[in-house]
């Protein structure tokens, strides 16, 4: 079994036979995905491997990207398609330049040193949103060592880096962050209170609201983390079992099961209508009856 139906709507948005296949595996630790529609590729990361992969759709080869990757996590495209990436064993946010080069965007919040910048979206107006736990201050998926900070955030810049906020510090765990496909909404989730909250997000880009939206539950082992909408505003969250389909109304359609424990995904392939799933130490990929919409 690959799925788990819980409203009639989710054969509508999914489609009815699911299908979970494996595209690569012998990994650490799995995370960050994202797809260039441009350059038809999908780039991943490995924490725990300090290592950077590319997949091609054209050859199913998987390629180093970059190694060492300074623990990188989460990544996203700004608006000019360029790779912004979340470094755990740095604490900081980066860009890659065209021509490879990487600049330091973000490592500092009042003087203090971010904890672990996580995950990371961007809105068209090129403003950059991330979440700040401490997991990359934790052995394994990070370098051990103390806080500086005493919140973890949701955080907010100029494409430059420059008029870096904390938008809120009320979490337990701030992981998965996604915007509303009209931007008017930014979502993110809890890891440590295992739920996803609701923000509106205003014109001068701060935050009102806040709310528990949903909660992905299941028997299964896994919890909030990475977070995405598709192009009719279903929401979707890694959770129990897999990723959780929730309708804009907030009822949980159900549930992609996937063989191993799910941190992240995107959507990608030329017509948008995969998800590739990072999956601890692999790489999977399912074909959906509803797109999903590019980075930039």
């Amino acid at each position: 079994m690959t799925a788990e139906s819980r409203d009639p709507r989710f054969a509508e948005v999914i489609g009815e036979d699911v299908v979970v296949e494996q595209l690569g595996t012998g990994f650490e630790f799995t995370e960050g995905p994202i797809w260039h529609h441009l350059e038809r590729h999908l780039t991943f990361s490995d924490m725990p491997g300090d290592h950077m992969r590319r997949w091609d759709p054209d050859t199913g080869a998987i390629s180093t990207f970059r190694k060492p990757s300074d623990m990188a996590n989460g990544n996203a495209y700004d608006r000019l398609g360029r790779m912004l990436s979340c470094q755990h064993a740095t604490s900081s946010v980066t860009r890659t330049e065209p021509d490879g080069s990487i600049v330091t965007l973000a490592t500092h919040f009042d003087g203090k040193e971010l904890n672990s910048p996580n995950d990371i979206v961007v809105h068209s107006d090129g403003r950059i949103y991330f979440t700040d736990p401490t997991y990359g201050r934790m052995p394994v998926f990070g370098v051990e060592r103390a806080c500086e900070l005493d919140h973890r955030g949701v955080y907010s810049m100029n494409e430059d880096g420059s008029d870096l906020r904390c938008l809120a510090d009320d979490f337990g765990q701030p992981n998965g962050l996604c915007l509303s496909v009209d931007e008017s909404v930014l979502y993110v989730n809890d890891t440590e209170n295992l739920h996803v909250r609701k923000f509106t997000l205003a014109p001068d880009g701060s935050l009102a609201g806040g709310e528990v939206w949903v909660r992905p539950e299941g028997a299964a082992a896994g919890h909030p983390d990475g977070m995405k909408v598709d192009c009719k505003d279903n929401l979707y969250c890694t959770g129990p079992g897999g990723v959780h389909v929730f309708a804009p109304d907030g009822t949980c359609l159900g549930a992609i099961l996937v063989p191993e424990l799910v941190a992240n995904f995107t959507w990608g392939d030329d017509d948008m209508r995969s998800i590739f799933f990072t999956a601890s130490t692999s790489l999977y990929r399912c074909r959906t009856r509803t797109p999903g919409l590019h980075l930039f």
